[in-house]
């Protein structure tokens, strides 16, 4: 009988034991590092950057040898997914692109040309966004909102 106790308790605590690595490695991977050339792609170089309240950031990046910006918004703290968007527009063009839905970790990636020309870039995360509007160009000065609806 004490041998069964035993065998008993070994055993549950083997079961625990692989409950909670198998729980551990689960949390562990449902937060990936997701970072804007991870998403954009490797040649795209942040440029420019908004804090969309303590929730994520949206990036800006350029890839200097097609001469697009790449915009994405990023969770600071993934998980349940939650309204979010990232856009880009090119004033003087005309030229957007834009993505918006419910997401874990981020909105985006959203490309436009923008080589020579101001950017208006923005984005959401639930119920806060963010517009920087006549970005990275020397002849306007950038302004950026920050609102919560």
């Amino acid at each position: 009988m004490r041998f069964a106790r035993n065998a008993a308790a070994v055993g549950a605590f083997a079961a625990l034991a692989v409950g909670a690595t198998t729980a551990l490695a689960t949390t562990a991977s449902a937060a990936p590092n997701v970072t804007p050339q991870g998403v954009c792609g490797s040649a795209y170089k942040t440029v420019n950057s908004a804090a969309v309240g303590s929730l994520g950031t949206v990036y800006l990046t350029y890839d200097s040898a097609n001469g697009k910006n790449c915009v994405a918004t990023i969770r600071a703290n993934p998980g349940t997914a939650k309204p979010m968007a990232a856009y880009v527009y090119i004033p003087d063009t005309g030229a957007s692109s834009d993505d918006s839905g419910n997401y874990t970790s981020y909105a985006g990636p959203v490309y436009v040309y923008g080589k020579g020309h101001c950017v208006s870039w923005g984005g959401s995360i639930n119920n806060v966004s963010v517009s920087v509007e006549n970005s990275n160009c020397a002849r306007l000065k950038e302004h950026r909102v920050t609102e919560t609806r």
